[in-house]
Parts: structure tokens; C-alpha cells; sequence
């Protein structure tokens, strides 16, 4: 009984409903959570630039997606990028026989200081945990900052995040044979991911597609 009634006060109270549990999440939000996962997550992974994607941005997902964010849950991250991997894992997208190296889509140092973390960041480690990939988190550095997309127009999001990033010191000297893969949080109209992938593409960088937790409804 007193094991019990102890169990109760050492619980937190989980983020997104508050119920008590052990968990960073409880069991009853992890499985409204799974319930967001898209039935075919590889629906993307073609064209130039493949996309696979978890989820949909709604919803659960996209509170925890919020939580984890802005209200400094990083666990909540680093769980969604662990679903990424498992899910990842079940199909046979690469042929490289040489691992991928991990990037994350980084973001610019002044809004990384006051929220604490880069998102990107802390989804690609929990991807990392399953997959065993290799991971560089200062691969690309953003130099710039820029304003929210989600007001912009594709061509205004386009010349927003031009010259945003540059290659990190520990790519500049990246062997060729090992391509990469890189990771965010939300895949909306792919405006930042691309421009990331120009600019490792210019340096001879092959990059395979992007890793994201979420895409919102319109784009599937």
C-alpha cells in the first residue's frame, strides 16, 4: 500500500492532458499520437528530393508537436523522432550500402538560446537511437534569421530563407561516399529543406530525401 501511494507521488503529470504517469507521455496520448501516423509513410519518397514523413500536423500530434516546442518538453521530441526510426526501419528505401549521416535543419542561434534546443535537433537523436545512423547536429548552420513562412507566399518563402544556411565546419571536409539525410520537424511546401539541400548539393553532397515528423492534411 505505501509502495503505492508513493508510486502516485513520484508521477509527473503528462503534458498533454495532465493525467499522472511515469511516462514523458501517458500510454492514453501515446496511442491518440500513433493514431496520427499516416498509413503510407512513403508515399513521398520520390522525385528529386524524396520525403518520408510520419504523420499528420493535427490534431494530437500537432499539440505535442506544440508542447514539445514551446512549452520545453524535449522528451516528447526525442519519443516522435524514436516512431520516426521504428517506422523508417520497416522499409528498404536506400540503397546505399554505406549509412547515411543524419542532419538536422538547424536554426539560427538566437531563437535556439531562448527556446533552448534546436527541434530538429532532438528528433534526429531519437531517429538516431533506433536506426544507429551516424549524426552530425552542426552539419548546416543557419546564419540568418527569418521571418515565420506561414504568412508568405511560396515565391516570398523562397527569397526569406535564400543564403539562410551555410555548410558547418564539419562537413566541409565530408567524404563523398557518405550520403545524407535530413531531418525537421513539419514538411509544409518543403521551401526550407530544399534550400538546405542546395547547398550541401553544391559542395558535391549527395543528399538521399528528408526525414519529417509531420506534414499537414492539404499536401496528401
Amino acid at each position: 500500500m505505501l509502495k503505492n501511494i508513493l508510486s502516485l507521488f513520484l508521477q509527473d503529470n503528462c503534458p498533454l492532458c495532465e493525467r499522472a504517469t511515469s511516462q514523458e507521455i501517458c500510454s492514453y496520448c501515446q496511442k491518440q499520437l500513433k493514431s496520427c501516423q499516416l498509413k503510407d509513410t512513403k508515399k513521398f519518397w520520390q522525385g528529386n528530393l524524396p520525403l518520408f514523413v510520419w504523420g499528420e500536423y493535427d490534431g494530437k500530434l500537432k499539440q505535442a508537436i506544440a508542447a514539445f516546442k514551446y512549452d520545453k518538453h524535449p522528451k516528447i521530441g526525442e519519443l516522435l523522432g524514436f516512431w520516426l526510426g521504428e517506422t523508417w526501419q520497416n522499409y528498404s528505401l536506400i540503397k546505399s550500402k554505406i549509412a547515411p549521416l543524419i542532419v538536422p535543419i538547424p536554426i539560427h542561434k538566437t531563437k535556439e538560446k531562448i527556446r533552448g534546443f534546436n527541434q530538429s535537433d532532438i528528433i534526429a537523436r531519437g531517429f538516431c537511437q533506433v536506426t544507429k545512423y551516424p549524426l552530425n547536429t552542426k552539419g548546416l548552420i543557419r546564419i540568418r534569421q527569418t521571418k515565420a513562412m506561414f504568412s508568405l507566399t511560396v515565391e516570398e518563402k523562397e527569397k526569406n530563407i535564400k543564403g539562410a544556411f551555410q555548410l558547418g565546419k564539419s562537413l566541409q571536409n565530408h567524404s563523398l561516399s557518405r550520403p545524407i539525410l535530413l531531418v525537421d520537424d513539419i514538411y509544409t511546401t518543403g521551401t526550407t529543406v530544399k534550400e538546405a539541400a542546395r547547398i550541401l548539393r553544391n559542395k558535391g553532397i549527395n543528399v538521399l530525401g528528408v526525414l519529417a515528423v509531420s506534414t499537414p492534411r492539404h499536401l496528401y
